[in-house]
């Protein structure tokens, strides 16, 4: 099938080009820049805001609005004192599949740097949320996911310390939770999850590595097991420039609109 050039398949609709046909100037840089990227290929690294300047006739802080949305959009990426083209996103299935295996499936390596692994009685709040009893022990379990090295989110996990007893001396924080959970005999039932876009906060973005400007995903998950007992409290927050989400509609799900 054809499509029309700002029709394409993954193409903004009208190429963002507003009703009225007045394109703005750092939009236009933008798409010019855009088109600079494809010729550098990943890992490229683009002019200078001075030269990118210099090249397109415009003023250097036009040149730094479009670059600072290729950023946000995880096309362009800092490195030490110059920018660099960035390469695909990574892929996550909405699945009760676990970060190590989405991560390695797109040929990455994963990897994880714990932050902590403490343990205190659940709070009213976490009991509520998850069927956990009020102030039984839970332990909380926080990494900084990794993809080839390289910071892409931080993951916080609740789990009651009756599950996993000895999960601070039998656990390898750089592994997979749910491997470590199946070798224990444990299934996953089923999962409710949420998703949302958030601003880190000052604290996140410092674990991540990321400007606090920057938009993350932040999906939260409650998982049970196959009896529909309570297992996990999950909050992963990842980088909004660096992952993207699939899922897989049935055609029993009802679509409107």
């Amino acid at each position: 099938m054809d499509y029309p050039n700002d029709q394409a398949p993954g193409a903004p609709v009208r190429s963002g080009i507003p009703e009225h046909g007045r394109i703005p100037k750092y939009y236009a840089v933008k798409a010019r820049i855009a088109a600079l990227l494809e010729e550098l290929g990943e890992g490229g690294v683009i002019p200078t805001e001075r030269d990118l300047a210099e090249r397109y006739d415009v003023a250097r802080e036009t040149v730094r609005q479009a670059v600072r949305e290729l950023v946000l959009e995880g096309r362009l990426r800092r490195r030490g004192r110059g920018t660099v083209v960035a390469g695909p996103k990574l892929t996550q299935p909405l699945s009760l599949a676990s970060y190590t295996e989405g991560v390695r499936r797109q040929g990455r390596t994963p990897g994880r740097n714990l932050v902590t692994l403490d343990r205190f009685p659940c709070p009213d709040a976490l009991a509520a949320e998850t069927g956990l009893n009020r102030g039984e022990p839970v332990w909380h379990l926080e990494r900084v996911l990794l993809a080839d090295e390289e910071r892409v989110g931080l993951e916080s996990t609740y789990v009651a310390v009756g599950r996993v007893p000895r999960l601070d001396t039998d656990f390898d924080p750089d592994s997979s939770f749910y491997a470590y959970l199946t070798t224990r005999g444990i299934a996953f039932g089923d999962a409710d999850e949420r998703i949302e876009t958030v601003l880190a906060t000052p604290r996140e973005a410092l674990l991540i590595g990321t400007p606090p400007a920057l938009p993350m995903l932040l999906i939260h998950r409650i998982s049970r097991d196959v009896d529909g007992g309570p297992l996990e409290r999950v909050r992963s927050l990842y980088r909004g420039d660096r992952f993207s989400f699939t899922t897989r509609l049935s055609g029993t799900t009802r679509l409107s609109g």
